[in-house]
């Protein structure tokens, strides 16, 4: 392990001694799951609120999205996106100064202007591929960064009636050792821009240009991505792959995704990204129990 903690402000992951909750916050309209919330009314109480029940039911990290990354989802411009989250941000900060806050984007301005505003982390779906200028956002504000695996393709979108859209699979040699292998090239980007190896995070990628079958080797081979040496992200929350399995819509997900996450953790992974925060922590706390008695 590259370090066994990470320190942000007064707080510290101890990396293995337990699971950490990011809950999910969309300031979008168009969320795969149905979950943004522009479409709620007052944007900023919608978003309060949804923080203030997520962190009473045990969020460390609550991470704010403004642009979709659903199949089919159209690019945002920068400003538009900005737009969505920096007024968020600044308002969570306001009313929660003791939470940590995450920006999901892999645009370099809208991150910049997410850390003026509160922001702690960067969380990139692109792994520092998609803006050249994050990485050295990254690194100028000592700003921890989650790496996402993604061979996905915006053009090539599987859509099934009531379970929603789906990247089609990229081709992989080797599933395990592509996805390492890229994750290393995040690494390479995020290091030669001045971040430090204990502000890295991985997240290999679920369901970004991976069929349900990769999906599912990902997830029980997850100690083979934390033997690289950094903490990992796993990102399953009502996924597609979970509905394919299932044969459920997005609101039907919970006890699909309950299963990834309990395997994840048994697997290695450090940080989950859910949207049902108050279900999940009771999984992470019973997994942990199980799996990190030491």
């Amino acid at each position: 392990m590259k370090s066994s903690a990470l320190q942000i402000g007064k707080h510290t992951f101890h990396w293995g001694k337990r699971t950490y909750i990011m809950g999910i916050l969309n300031v979008t309209p168009d969320s795969f799951s149905g979950d943004g919330i522009i479409s709620k009314g007052d944007v900023i109480e919608a978003a309060l609120q949804q923080a203030r029940d997520f962190i009473d039911s045990g969020a460390d990290i609550i991470d704010v999205g403004g642009e979709s990354t659903r199949p089919g989802s159209q690019a945002l411009h920068a400003d538009e996106e900005a737009g969505r989250v920096v007024p968020v941000i600044r308002q969570l900060s306001k009313h929660f100064p003791d939470t940590l806050i995450s920006i999901d984007t892999y645009k370099a301005n809208v991150a910049e202007e997410a850390i003026h505003a509160g922001a702690h982390i960067i969380n990139d779906v692109w792994g520092l591929r998609a803006d050249p200028q994050l990485a050295g956002v990254a690194a100028k504000y000592k700003t921890p960064v989650i790496l996402m695996h993604n061979r996905s393709n915006p053009a090539s979108v599987e859509v099934r009636a009531q379970l929603g859209n789906a990247y089609i699979g990229a081709e992989y040699e080797n599933l395990i050792e592509d996805v390492k292998r890229e994750l290393l090239l995040s690494v390479g980007l995020a290091e030669k821009a001045g971040v430090e190896q204990t502000h890295i995070v991985l997240d290999p990628g679920i369901g970004f240009g991976k069929t349900r079958e990769h999906n599912l080797e990902l997830i029980n081979s997850l100690d083979q991505i934390r033997e690289m040496g950094y903490p990992v992200l796993l990102g399953t929350s009502r996924k597609s792959f979970i509905g394919f399995t299932l044969d459920l819509p997005a609101d039907q997900r919970v006890e699909g995704t309950a299963a990834t996450i309990a395997v994840g953790i048994a697997r290695g992974a450090d940080i989950v990204r859910v949207h049902d925060v108050r279900e999940m922590v009771r999984v992470v706390k019973m997994t942990d129990a199980i799996t990190r008695r030491a």
